[in-house]
């Protein structure tokens, strides 16, 4: 599977790509498979890409250009590993371009879009669903330490030291004992910490979930440099012997959940500086002259790219496979890439609904 860093870069060199006078095909497939085993997405794949490049003129180049990419499609589908959840496939064979991205997280559905540019925004929140983040589970002698990203695993470490054994006796010899048994924990916890900030600082991790006892949950966070502990979100208690899957599925919800609070804070903050003329515009076409001036920090958009209002405009050929709204949120992410601005996705439409569904952060001020 490829890494996160590996499918941005897909995504900034598709968002760059220029495919002249030929149409651009682009396919998600859900690969996961039914309650019985059984694969989902031949029949759309056989249905759809017949329907589709049957549209265009029998005698023209976008017809045989079309006809080139789903057999590339059809022949390469057949080969993609069965532990793939997702598949996006961006194909033109006019202009020499199949780009196929195995994803370890599932596409929410199939979709075929063939126009003038590939359709990237499906792809832009795969990678926003499923960021890269670190996760530490943790007991008084145990830690394991993952990081995660694109719904799959790219790093693992475990720490293993003395485990303590229950001391019944009283007196001055169960004080030494406890100081012995704190002085154990502490180093423990000392090593752990050590090892988790040089994985955040070698795989510059944004977001870290922890999950400790209640005895080694105090222990961490006050022996968490500030670097460390600024990017902490601590999680219920998971047993140190969680199965890798469970430990992901645990803290990616978390990680949501998380995000999901902070949305409403972020778009109040994005509200309250274009309110005041500070630096936040809001609207497509707003947040597009800004992209043209380069002053765009962060792009707010809908998870909904239908929620974007006063988008304008059709897909230009004689089958809009896209709409207005999904073109104007393509065209948003392609800028967000090129400017290497960020990108935060908005779950709830509600929260930007007053503003068009989409708002930016801006670098300065004209």
């Amino acid at each position: 599977m490829p890494t996160t860093d590996q499918l941005t870069a897909q995504l900034d060199r598709l968002a760059s790509i220029d495919t002249g006078p030929f149409p651009v095909l682009s396919l998600y497939l859900n690969l996961q498979s039914n309650d019985r085993g059984r694969e989902q997405f031949g029949p759309f794949l056989k249905k759809e890409l017949s329907d589709r490049i049957a549209t265009y003129p029998a005698s023209g180049p976008e017809r045989e250009s079309l006809q080139r990419d789903g057999e590339k499609i059809r022949d390469y589908v057949g080969t993609v590993d069965r532990a793939v959840n997702g598949l996006a496939i961006f194909a033109c064979s006019g202009a020499d371009l199949f780009e196929a991205i195995a994803l370890a997280a599932p596409v929410d559905q199939h979709r075929l879009y063939i126009s003038d540019q590939p359709h990237l925004y499906p792809l832009a929140r795969v990678l926003e669903q499923y960021p890269r983040y670190a996760a530490l589970v943790a007991d008084t002698h145990s830690a394991r330490i993952f990081v995660f990203a694109a719904n799959t695993v790219e790093r693992t470490e475990q720490i293993e030291n003395t485990k303590t054994k229950h001391h019944k006796r009283g007196g001055w010899s169960q004080a030494r004992f406890q100081r012995h048994t704190e002085n154990f924990h502490l180093q423990h916890v000392k090593e752990v910490v050590e090892a988790l900030a040089r994985i955040v600082r070698e795989e510059q991790i944004p977001t870290v979930l922890v999950s400790g006892d209640e005895v080694v949950r105090p222990l961490l966070r006050e022996h968490m440099p500030k670097e460390i502990s600024d990017r902490v979100v601590e999680i219920e208690s998971l047993d140190i012997r969680t199965p890798q899957h469970e430990v992901l599925a645990s803290t990616l919800a978390a990680l949501r959940e998380q995000d999901a609070a902070t949305d409403r804070e972020r778009v109040d903050a994005l509200v309250g500086a274009y309110r005041a003329n500070g630096l936040a515009v809001v609207g497509v076409e707003a947040v597009t002259r800004a992209f043209e001036l380069g002053q765009v920090d962060e792009l707010v958009i809908t998870a909904s790219p239908q929620a974007l209002g006063s988008a304008k405009g059709g897909d230009g050929g004689a089958q809009p496979e896209r709409s207005a709204q999904e073109r104007a949120a393509d065209a948003l992410i392609v800028q967000a890439n090129r400017t290497s601005a960020k990108i935060r996705f908005i779950e709830d439409q509600s929260l930007l609904a007053s503003i068009g569904g989409v708002g930016a952060f801006l670098r300065f001020k004209l």
